[in-house]
C-alpha cells in the first residue's frame, strides 16, 4: 500500500467524478491499513509540534462529502495522535441568527486556526455553493441586496461566489495558513448501505434523519454541483483531493497521506535556541540539580 500516491487523487481542473473512483479495491487487511495510518498520523503530529514551535504557519483542513461519507470518524482517527491544544474541529450547521447578520464567510474567518495549530472544518464555506445551490431558497435568509426571490439570483452569482472563495483562500495562504481540501467520494450504493445500517443498529438510530432520504433524492444535483465547485476552486495554493471513501479505513489512510504530502513541502523546524542559553546550558542544569529539595 505504500505505493499509493496521494497525488493520484489531487484535482487538476476540470474535475469530473467519472475520473475518480469511490473504491480502490486494493487487497489489504484492515490491520495493515491501521498500522500504516498509525505511522503517518504520528509523522503529522510531529510536524505539528515543530509547526507550533516555529509559529509561522497554520493548517486548515476542509472536509466535504455527502451524508454518511465518514467525516466524523475520519477526524477522530487521523488526528488521534495530536496534542489536544494543537487541533480544533468545527462542524458548521445551519447558520445562526447572529451568523446571518454577517456575510457567509464571516463565521469561517473567525474559526481560522492560530499559527502553529490545525483547524478542521467538518463541512465548510463550500456549503454556500453546494447546499445553497441545490436549495437556492436558502439564499433568502442571507438578506442579500437585490435578492428578494429565487428568480432574482443573477446568472453569474455562483461564479462570483467561487471567485470570493478563491480570494478568501488565497488571502489566508499568503498570510501563513496552509489549506488542504478533501472531498470524500462515496458511491450512491455505499450511502444506501450506510443509511440502512443506521436504521438496523439500535446504537446508530440517532444518526438517522428522514431528511437524509429527501437529500438522497437530490443525489444527481449534489454530484453536479460538487463537480462545479471543485473545478472552480482547486488551486495550487489550496488544492482539492477527491478521496475514494467507500472503504472508510482506506479513506482515512489516503487523507493522512495527502495531508503529510502537503506538509512535507514546508521546512518546519524549531526556532534556534539563543546563543547565550546554549553556552550556559550546563550552568543552568547544575543550578537546578543543586537546588535544595
Amino acid at each position: 500500500m505504500k505505493d499509493i500516491n496521494p497525488k493520484d487523487f489531487k484535482v487538476t481542473p476540470p474535475f469530473s467524478l467519472e475520473n475518480f473512483p469511490t473504491n480502490l479495491n486494493i487487497k489489504a487487511s484492515d490491520d495493515k491499513k491501521k498500522e500504516e495510518l498509525k505511522d503517518i498520523r504520528k509523522k503529522i503530529a510531529d510536524l505539528q509540534e515543530k509547526m507550533y514551535a516555529n509559529n509561522r504557519y497554520a493548517v486548515l483542513i476542509v472536509l466535504q462529502g455527502m451524508d454518511t461519507s465518514g467525516k466524523d470518524s475520519l477526524i477522530k482517527q487521523v488526528f488521534k495522535n495530536f496534542n489536544a491544544r494543537g487541533v480544533m474541529v468545527y462542524s458548521f450547521k445551519k447558520p445562526s441568527e447572529r451568523e446571518l447578520k454577517h456575510d457567509y464567510l464571516w463565521r469561517h474567518y473567525i474559526a481560522l486556526p492560530e499559527r502553529g495549530k490545525f483547524a478542521v472544518f467538518n463541512r465548510s464555506h463550500y456549503e454556500n455553493v453546494l447546499v445553497t445551490r441545490v436549495h437556492p431558497e436558502y439564499l433568502l435568509t442571507e438578506n442579500l441586496p437585490g435578492i428578494e426571490d429565487v428568480k432574482d439570483i443573477p446568472d453569474d452569482f455562483w461564479q462570483e461566489r467561487f471567485n470570493q472563495i478563491n480570494n478568501f483562500e488565497e488571502h489566508i495562504t499568503l498570510n501563513g495558513t496552509i489549506v488542504i481540501k478533501l472531498f470524500l467520494n462515496i458511491s450512491k450504493e455505499e450511502q444506501r448501505q450506510r443509511l440502512l445500517r443506521r436504521l438496523e443498529l439500535t446504537s446508530h438510530n440517532w444518526k438517522f434523519s428522514p431528511a437524509d432520504l429527501d437529500e438522497r433524492e437530490l443525489w444527481a444535483d449534489y454530484q453536479k454541483y460538487y463537480e462545479s465547485a471543485i473545478s472552480n476552486t482547486s488551486k495550487p495554493h489550496a488544492p482539492w483531493y477527491a478521496i475514494p471513501a467507500d472503504d472508510k479505513k482506506m479513506a482515512r489512510l489516503l487523507v493522512a497521506k495527502a495531508i503529510l504530502n502537503e506538509l512535507e513541502k514546508y521546512n518546519f523546524h524549531e526556532p534556534e535556541v539563543d546563543e547565550e542559553v546554549m553556552e550556559n546550558i550546563n550552568v543552568y542544569k547544575k543550578k537546578l540539580e543543586n537546588e535544595e529539595k
